[in-house]
Formats: C-alpha cells, structure tokens, sequence
C-alpha cells in the first residue's frame, strides 16, 4: 500500500504561480510511474501531466504544455508540479496518482493509488 500526501495548493492570482508536492510512503517510489490529474466541479477527472518512473519520459496535457513542469526526486520520494501562467480555467482539484511500472498512462483507472487532493483556485 501507498500512501501519496499531496501539498502546494492555494489561491493565486491568474499569471501567479504555484508548485504542488506529492510525498509517497514507500521505500520503492522508483519503481512507480507518476502523474498528475485534476478535477474541476461537474466535470471529469483529467490527465494533466506524467513521468516515467526514472524520469526519462514525460508528456502533458495540451492545455498545460509550455506552462507546467512536472519533475520527480526519487531520493525524496517526490513528485513535483511547478505551475506558470496560472489561468481560471485551472481552477481544479489536484491529484497525483502512482501506478507500479516504468510508463505513465493518460486514463486515471490505469492507476494504483491516489491522494486526497489538493486545491487550487486561480482568480481573474
């Protein structure tokens, strides 16, 4: 079982910037494929960004490319979402999800374990 802890929501201005944590408990994050999703109210949970479990593949969504940055410390157990030129429309619920293997995937259900969620709302 792992446990994933994520932190770094907020509220910001649109154009702010925020960076999300998510901790995970376990000895063995470098064998877990990483992403990040968000859900915004009455509308499904989508793909935001994801990472190999070494790091050497990662790919967004279309609306966050050139924006977000998501990077992972396997030392620290850590996967990071560096937000730029936050807009409204990322207003969300954040959440990043582990799944055992090398690869992420875009569908949530190809996903092991999940965190609580974190909350970021972005003012216009």
């Amino acid at each position: 079982q792992v446990q994933l802890v994520e932190s770094g929501g907020g509220l910001v201005q649109a154009g702010g910037s925020l960076r999300l944590s998510c901790a995970a408990s376990t000895r063995t994050f470098s064998n877990y494929a990483m992403g990040w999703f968000r859900q915004a109210p009455g509308k499904e949970r989508e793909f935001v960004a994801g990472i190999s479990l070494n790091g050497g593949s990662i790919d967004y969504a279309d609306s966050v490319k050139g924006r977000f940055t998501i990077s992972r410390d396997n030392a620290k157990n850590t996967v990071y979402l560096q937000m730029n030129s936050l807009k409204p429309a990322d207003t969300a619920v954040y959440y990043c999800a582990a799944r055992v293997g090398s690869t992420y995937y875009y569908t949530a259900a190809r996903y092991d374990y999940w965190g609580q969620g974190t909350q970021v709302t972005v003012s216009s």
